[in-house]
């Protein structure tokens, strides 16, 4: 409806008439409740959930295919306990331990910290989770929008640990006129 300034998405993708930039990327952690088998490892190997229960975002969720491409490529299979449209929903549903998922690390700070959720390095692969905003091509840039955009570049720059802002497609300019 042409109403939204600027959007953020996970795994951006350029698009006609729009400017997409890669501002930042989650490293992606596994989590489980703190009573699991596994709590106090640290680390855990992708093969490891081969034996566990696995809580996913639904099929149709950018980090569900990336997470889903992840294990094939490592012929991991998962048992599927539970597919979920958030990362709220997902971690709930892990606090009650209703199995594992792979979520990014900085969707839950507070829960590691309140105890309320454990957080398990992947041993064998870092995984990232670009994150990206977009924007309309031919908008005016108001002077808000484009501190709005300074300061998610640097939320990149210091959670990113130098992998971040990773990409830029045509990024905003000042002077983009409304099309």
């Amino acid at each position: 409806e042409d109403r939204a300034d600027l959007g953020l998405v996970a795994y951006p993708k350029p698009r006609r008439g729009l400017l997409v930039e890669t501002f930042a990327e989650d490293r992606m952690v596994l989590i489980c409740p703190p009573g699991h088998p596994l709590a106090e490892r640290g680390r855990v190997g992708l093969a490891e959930l081969a034996s566990c229960r696995f809580i996913s975002f639904e099929p149709d969720v950018p980090t569900r295919k990336a997470i889903d491409q992840l294990l094939r490529d490592r012929n991991v299979e998962v048992t599927v306990s539970m597919e979920l449209d958030n990362i709220e929903t997902v971690k709930r549903a892990v606090e009650v331990d209703s199995g594992m998922a792979i979520v990014p690390a900085n969707s839950v700070v507070e829960e590691v910290a309140s105890g309320q959720l454990c957080s398990l390095e992947i041993a064998d692969v870092e995984v990232w989770r670009p994150m990206g905003m977009v924007l309309r091509r031919g908008r005016t840039i108001t002077p808000a929008l484009r501190e709005f955009v300074e300061v998610l570049r640097e939320f990149g720059r210091r959670t990113s640990h130098g992998r971040g802002p990773v990409a830029q497609a045509e990024g905003p300019e000042e002077d983009d006129a409304a099309a």
